[in-house]
């Protein structure tokens, strides 16, 4: 029999305990980030600065000035109200004036007569952080325990400035309270778009694999519309635990880059980007009502969310998603402890 203080410490301890995971993760989108603008960023439990240089490269460093500790995404007087001033190719200290390039370096003391041995040495002297740029979105890797990338992003066709039948991006985000593996968890959940999302039918995987760094499945539905039943088909493919894009077919092509980064442990930022196949110019009725709808969706699942708490061995029934595998896929992901050190 459960005594009464077990189950008054069960009710009392956090709903997730996981640790955050290690992988590529979107933090902007290419178009919010343009050459010479540098903005703060707070993603992986830490202090962030990201600047685009003169050159046009996106660059990334720990938020603090090695100098006196100044917070290097904040500028004053004519940069009040943005990011600290970017020149050539290095980021300057709004406080007394330092430059520093995308690797940590110190580039410029503009009133030192002797610099600081590790500034005479070239030594990077600001932790800085693996950077992409690519599907017009610009990824950080993040390991905890400093590891270099151990796999790359992929490249999504229809995300490609030069690709003329796919239009422009159509942008939503959310920040939702729980732990990045639980919002995962949902690419192998058919049962829960039927009685969360009022589906006339559960979805049937038609294929669903792991592997190594991949993930791949595919659902498909019958979908009633104005012309009668048409069978809607879902492919969805992860690049570990924060790339994701979804393809949806059967009424009108829509490709939709579903990333998620960890805020820190217990919060997460989605970043949907909706794609879809030009008509004319135009944007159907029909079209946005399918991005309408996983908005939707999405608003639905953040309330199970924010409020379900994480069951490590959950009790599942024969019409139950893969949980298991999902899980053991994605805890190569998860590593304990670690001391965030990329410098």
């Amino acid at each position: 029999m459960t005594d009464k203080n077990t189950l008054i410490a069960s009710s009392k301890r956090a709903r997730v305990e996981l640790p955050m995971p290690f992988g590529w993760f979107q933090v902007l989108y290419s178009q919010e980030l343009a050459i010479g603008q540098s903005l703060p960023l707070e993603y992986f439990d830490q202090e962030l600065v990201i600047f685009r240089t003169e050159s046009g490269a996106v660059k990334v460093l720990d938020a603090y000035c090695a100098h006196m500790g100044a917070h290097l995404g904040y500028g004053i007087r004519d940069q009040a109200g943005g990011g600290s001033r970017v020149v050539g190719e290095s980021i300057v200290c709004p406080f007394h004036g330092w430059q520093f390039n995308g690797e940590g370096e110190c580039t410029s003391i503009p009133y030192a007569k002797n610099l600081p041995p590790r500034v005479a040495r070239c030594e990077k002297v600001i932790p800085s952080w693996h950077v992409r740029e690519a599907n017009q979105c610009v990824y950080v890797w993040y390991h905890p325990e400093g590891v270099d990338p151990l796999f790359d992003p992929i490249e999504i066709d229809e995300a490609g400035l030069d690709n003329a039948d796919w239009g422009e991006l159509q942008i939503h985000e959310w920040d939702i309270e729980t732990h990045m593996q639980e919002i995962g968890e949902n690419a192998v959940d058919a049962a829960h778009f039927c009685f969360v999302h009022g589906t006339p039918e559960i979805p049937e995987p038609a294929e669903i694999r792991f592997e190594d760094h991949l993930r791949h499945g595919v659902f498909v539905s019958k979908m009633d519309t104005p012309r009668g039943a048409v069978e809607g088909r879902i492919e969805n493919s992860s690049v570990g635990p924060g790339l994701s894009v979804v393809r949806f077919s059967g009424i009108c092509d829509t490709v939709l880059m579903a990333n998620i980064t960890p805020i820190n442990g217990i919060r997460s930022r989605a970043k949907y980007a909706f794609i879809q196949r030009r008509d004319g110019g135009k944007t159907s009725r029909v079209a946005q009502a399918i991005i309408d709808d996983i908005r939707q969706q999405m608003e639905e699942d953040k309330i199970i969310w924010a409020r379900k708490r994480y069951l490590e061995k959950p009790m599942l029934c024969d019409g139950d998603g893969p949980f298991a595998k999902f899980r053991r896929w994605y805890s190569q992901f998860l590593i304990e402890g670690g001391d965030n050190d990329r410098g």
